[in-house]
């Protein structure tokens, strides 16, 4: 095992046995290192590693912290990567959307608020019946953003954040391309929004599983 890769292992494994919990801050380099057995080079090279994927926050003239852990702070990493992603891979990355996002969206039926669901109606009531493309891809994502927040579960909210990049060129691609994919995509909307509003998760499943294989469908056909 590299110096570095053994550096970032025996950090981890401080901060998975609860040596270390979010917020504390790191002893100061010298002393971690003869603690862990390291040179002062590789700890502060695996430092340096983990604050780059948000495990770490070192702050200027203060000291290296443990960062919250929260799931939606470590996965803004994979966002970075998504971006790197090859375009005869989006196929892959809607596949695993159609995965999680209907799952989120039937467990948002018993758990998102009456304000929420408002809120919701609101937004569309506001696009209007001809938005453009742009408007209606940044809405689309909202507006599923928003339904997974309202599942409460913070991990599928800030993984589906996390893969919605790949898919957005390829649904301002099928509106640019498609002639009734606007229309399409209201209804659908206003048919997850119903289904939400009766409290009927295997029809908001069932409805947002229709919305993604239908890009997914399109893009196949056109790749």
């Amino acid at each position: 095992m590299a110096v570095t890769d053994e550096a970032i292992e025996k950090i981890k494994g401080m901060i998975v046995s609860g040596a270390l919990r979010p917020g504390d801050r790191l002893p100061k380099e010298s002393e971690l290192a003869a603690e862990l057995g390291l040179s002062r080079n590789s700890l502060r090279e695996a430092v340096r590693a983990l604050s780059l994927i948000r495990i770490l926050d070192v702050r200027q003239g203060d000291g290296t912290y443990v960062t919250s852990l929260d799931p939606q702070l470590l996965l803004e990493a994979l966002s970075f990567v998504v971006d790197f992603h090859r375009d005869d891979t989006v196929l892959e990355f809607l596949a695993v959307r159609r995965i999680l996002e209907p799952a989120a969206t039937a467990m948002a039926a018993s758990r998102i608020s009456e304000q929420q669901l408002d809120a919701l109606s609101a937004q569309l009531d506001a696009l209007g019946a001809a938005p453009s493309v742009e408007e209606l891809v940044a809405c689309d994502l909202e507006f599923h953003r928003s339904i997974v927040r309202g599942s409460g579960n913070s991990v599928l909210c800030s993984l589906l954040d996390g893969l919605s990049g790949p898919t957005t060129r390829a649904r301002i691609w099928r509106g640019l391309t498609q002639e009734d994919a606007v229309s399409r995509t209201l209804r659908e909307h206003r048919a997850i929004l119903a289904a939400l509003r009766d409290r009927d998760a295997e029809a908001a499943r069932s409805w947002a599983t229709v919305h993604i294989a239908s890009v997914e469908q399109w893009l196949r056909s056109t790749l």
